[in-house]
């Protein structure tokens, strides 16, 4: 199959590999998802509204929530509503989440300090106007 794709294709995918071996990309991305998982959770807190914001890695979700989520049962008794409004007042924002209250959203090795710092504005200014 290899000798199918082209010598670019291949040596772009070697590079990636050996990008991804060093293991310097996911320090990376724990250390932008412990970031935003901050500043979330200090958004909330600023703004006085419930969330229970979850992370691992570079994988995030929010819950409208007081409470511990930790089953498809806990989810399900989050204000999806107000989830339903906070994922339209990101996007008008120019943030975009996953549309669903049960995805979990992605932070890439793309996404810079600055990137997390516009998301966490953003995001205060949202949850305040919710």
């Amino acid at each position: 199959i290899a000798m199918a794709h082209p010598k670019g294709a291949m040596a772009a995918g070697i590079a990636a590999v050996d990008a991804l071996m060093d293991g310097k990309i996911y320090q990376q991305l724990e250390e932008r998802g412990a970031e935003l998982e901050a500043g979330m959770k200090q958004a909330a807190r600023s703004t006085g509204v419930a969330v229970n914001f979850q992370r691992i890695g570079s994988m995030f979700c929010g819950y409208f929530t007081d409470q511990p989520v930790y089953s498809l049962g806990d989810a399900m008794r989050s204000d999806r509503e107000k989830f339903g409004r906070f994922f339209h007042g990101m996007l008008r924002e120019g943030v975009y989440l996953a549309p669903s209250q049960f995805e979990a959203g992605f932070i890439s090795a793309a996404h810079s300090a600055e990137d997390i710092e516009a998301t966490v504005r953003i995001a205060a200014k949202v949850l305040k106007g919710l």
